[in-house]
């Protein structure tokens, strides 16, 4: 791409950075001699490495307002599924044949480039990828630099005598090397792919490495294969086992990778460890079939840099799609998974097919109200909050801030209460023994979902138990006593009010005075459903099946997703001109 910026008739200024997690946001002037320009079809935005002329993303123009672009990129993603790569950034303006401008910071913005620069730990803060903005020295103006680093933990002690036996290690090197468990189990992995390399693509696996057994979504898609007679031609693996914390023998583990060799298609459920650091063959097509409908906390990339975060490589990378509930909410998934957006697909939630059949919830709701006599001619009020602390060992709900007293009075003969707790909690909802004529802890009772058929009222928080219910088309209330510290904390992908489908309400006296006055905001749940689901029927594990193990995605689908794959390996075949290159090399190689 042919380099105008010396023809000095062209001028880009930043004028403001912002982070939204991990979406850089730019706002930016443009003026050809002297006039605004403001044509978004024809203009192009680059993040070029100034070391090799070539563009690693290219910005997204999400709307040009008063004068000013409005740009944003994916660092974990800017359309190739990984990190922008380490190097020395500048922002090249194209206007399709040429580079015309080279940005420049408006010198407003100056002063604050270090409140712009932004630090992302990972690997237990062992590591850490950092995105810093500033300025070339020796520079006239203020051309805009963006420096990214992926660094490792290293020593800072003053560098020492260094002798010829502290360097070579030749027992440490066949221990990390031949004797390593996890390079012996590639080694294993490559072989049983040749050996079954014939009949993988008719070999599917169903994958749970935070189970011992086959549940939810993937035993939906199992079952569904199975009624449809597809074991005559296809092959079914299955693999269930607590892979984050389990204690596996070498044997697990040399199964494992062998099933994972043998099958061409691999269904998943949520993280598997696994595929952190055992990369599939790129012929393997991996399906994330997530558990979680649609909830407001940030997992995975959306909340990078925070602990239990993934490195820029991870099992994530390696789906080749996800599944949604619909279009409107796949961006939510992709950013968790840093892939694609046009990678997620609608298909709806398999576990929901049996959900949604009429006759089943029927007949699970007559045996429910004979299970639970005291919901008889009473209105059910189910109790259902995530789990507090970091992970499943640390589990658990601050009960002392339920009044047992106060809920029970405003129960009346009107409800009663069911309370479920996330299955992570440990400890029993301590129900006061006077008042378990009303209260019910539920919490041996295996699927929320089919509670949700005799629930009146749901009262959550930050749940993706929401996206089940809200097709029952009744209200709800979020208890948010901590949303400033779950925001910290564990963080949004949303804004939180906004898309919350009821009433929320901060404080425990807050919540008895809504559910007194029928104050739940019940005009938010139509809308949520609107927006969340693009199918609401039970063939949801049919469209699975088809689009993933048939190959039938549907034909614009697949054109999105090819788009976007294109764009990305064109772009990089761009070379931009640059008559700073030669010197910044010649920097490079003297430092």
């Amino acid at each position: 791409m042919k380099y105008l910026v010396t023809d000095h008739k062209w001028k880009a200024e930043v004028q403001k950075i912002e982070w939204e997690r991990i979406h850089l946001h730019i706002y930016l002037t443009l003026e050809k001699e002297g006039r605004t320009v403001s044509d978004t079809q024809k203009m192009r935005f680059y993040l070029v490495d100034k070391m090799l002329g070539m563009a690693m993303a290219e910005l997204c123009i999400l709307k040009y307002e008063n004068g000013q672009y409005h740009l944003t990129t994916n660092i974990t993603n800017p359309g190739n599924c990984a990190c922008i790569p380490s190097g020395i950034y500048g922002l090249f303006i194209s206007d399709g044949e040429n580079t015309v401008a080279v940005a420049e910071y408006a010198y407003r913005i100056f002063g604050k480039l270090a409140d712009y620069s932004r630090n992302f730990p990972y690997n237990g803060g062992q590591k850490v990828y950092t995105v810093n903005f500033g300025v070339k020295e020796g520079e006239d103006n203020l051309p805009f630099e963006m420096t990214i680093l992926a660094a490792a933990k290293t020593n800072t002690d003053f560098p020492a005598l260094v002798h010829l036996h502290d360097r070579i290690h030749p027992v440490n090197n066949i221990r990390a090397t031949w004797l390593s468990s996890k390079n012996f189990l590639r080694r294993s992995y490559q072989f049983y792919y040749k050996k079954y390399k014939k009949k993988r693509a008719y070999t599917v696996l169903f994958l749970t490495e935070q189970n011992d057994q086959i549940a939810s979504n993937l035993k939906a898609v199992m079952e569904r294969m199975q009624q449809r007679g597809m074991e005559k031609e296809y092959t079914i693996l299955t693999s269930a086992r607590f892979g984050a914390r389990g204690n596996h023998g070498f044997k697990s583990w040399l199964v494992l990778v062998k099933k994972l060799a043998s099958s061409g298609i691999v269904f998943v459920d949520d993280h598997a460890p696994v595929l952190d650091w055992l990369k599939l063959s790129d012929d393997t097509k991996v399906v994330q079939l997530w558990h979680a409908g649609a909830g407001f906390k940030s997992s995975g990339y959306s909340r990078w840099g925070h602990p239990g975060c993934p490195a820029p490589q991870s099992a994530h990378r390696q789906y080749s799609y996800g599944i949604s509930g619909s279009q409107n909410i796949a961006h939510f998934f992709s950013e968790v998974w840093g892939i694609n957006e046009e990678q997620v697909l609608p298909t709806g939630m398999p576990r929901m097919d049996e959900y949604l059949n009429q006759e089943r919830r029927v007949e699970v709701e007559q045996k429910l109200r004979e299970k639970y006599l005291l919901c008889k001619e009473k209105k059910v009020i189910l109790f259902a909050p995530t789990y507090r602390g970091r992970s499943k060992l640390t589990a658990y709900y601050p009960y002392e801030l339920i009044d047992f007293e106060k809920l029970y009075e405003l129960c009346g003969d009107e409800y009663v209460v069911f309370f479920k707790m996330h299955p992570w909690v440990p400890e029993a909802v301590p129900i006061p023994k006077q008042y378990q004529d009303k209260f019910v802890d539920v919490n041996k009772f295996p699927d929320i979902n089919d509670l949700f058929y005799i629930t009146d009222l749901l009262i959550t928080d930050y749940s993706s138990n929401i996206f089940e219910y809200s097709l029952m088309k009744k209200p709800m209330l979020f208890f948010a006593f901590d949303k400033l510290q779950y925001a910290y904390s564990r963080g949004f992908h949303r804004a939180y009010e906004e898309s919350a489908p009821g009433k929320v309400v901060y404080t425990f006296d807050e919540l008895l005075t809504a559910i007194r006055e029928q104050d739940f905001e019940f005009e938010k749940v139509e809308a949520y459903v609107d927006f969340s689901f693009d199918h609401i029927d039970c063939n949801a594990s049919d469209r699975v099946i088809d689009w993933f193990v048939l190959g039938q995605i549907p034909v614009e689908m697949q054109a999105d997703i090819d788009t976007v794959r294109n764009h990305y390996r064109e772009m990089q075949k761009i070379v931009f001109e640059n008559p700073e290159l030669g010197e910044e090399q010649r920097d490079r190689s003297t430092v």
